[in-house]
């Protein structure tokens, strides 16, 4: 019943995104700017004479460090803002079905733009000798941060019913785990220093972006996801 539930939720969430601009807005920005700075501009791949996507991964981690909040911050708080979220928590529906489904449909969305950029693989696989496996590993970094950033932008979205308020909640919380983790624990030495290291999102999704698949960047992508959605939550059962 929960799966069914969470499915239904899924795809009209997913529906939703196609109905308006949103998924295409996403989609052709995300294109864009990918193709853009790895095919034309500054070190693209025929600068740098290497059959890698390293450049992709590099602009696809910042692109979808801004996208992923501008798709989230709606979610909860424009239903809270118009009263649907009280609406679907009375029928049959509970929080972490609904924080699930809206979940999955963000996920599924950035999953259709990655595959969007499979020709930029199979272009460079034909211009040399590239390493499929690194760049899998690399595709896997993308969906596991993603997946993360998805879920802080659902807990930036279940605390307010202002959009623009959740987008900036969600940025920065994304800049706390991207830039100033790494400011602090680079000025701190010992089991302090390499805590806080060890929770800086691009630490991990570097590691995974250069070939490296690690049992701790899985298990730290998964727990961030983890925590984000728990979070969630708890905030909107307080609204039920």
């Amino acid at each position: 019943m929960m799966k069914s539930i969470v499915a239904t939720i899924a795809r009209r969430e997913l529906n939703s995104f196609f109905d308006s601009l949103t998924a295409y807005i996403l989609l052709i920005a995300f294109l864009g700017f990918s193709g853009f700075f790895t095919w034309i501009y500054g070190s693209d791949v025929f600068m740098r004479k290497e059959a890698d996507l390293d450049v992709f991964f590099g602009i696809a981690k910042w692109t979808l460090f801004f996208f992923i909040p501008a798709v989230t911050m709606k979610m909860l708080a424009e239903e809270k803002k118009t009263g649907t979220l009280e609406i679907l928590l009375t029928k049959a529906v509970n929080p972490r079905q609904l924080i699930l489904g809206k979940y999955l449909a963000c996920l599924m969305l950035i999953m259709i733009a990655l595959a969007f950029t499979l020709p930029y693989y199979i272009s460079v696989a034909r211009i040399g000798d590239i390493d499929h496996g690194a760049t899998l590993s690399g595709y896997l970094g993308l969906i596991l941060m993603s997946s993360a950033y998805i879920a802080i932008g659902l807990f930036a979205s279940s605390i307010t019913n202002n959009q623009i308020v959740a987008f900036l909640l969600a940025l920065l919380i994304g800049i706390v785990f991207h830039f100033i983790l790494d400011v602090i624990s680079s000025g701190m030495r010992g089991w302090a220093g390499n805590l806080l290291s060890d929770l800086s999102v691009g630490k991990h999704f570097d590691s995974m972006s250069r070939g490296v698949i690690d049992t701790k960047d899985i298990l730290f992508f998964a727990g961030l996801t983890l925590l984000g959605l728990f979070l969630s939550e708890t905030f909107i059962s307080k609204n039920k």
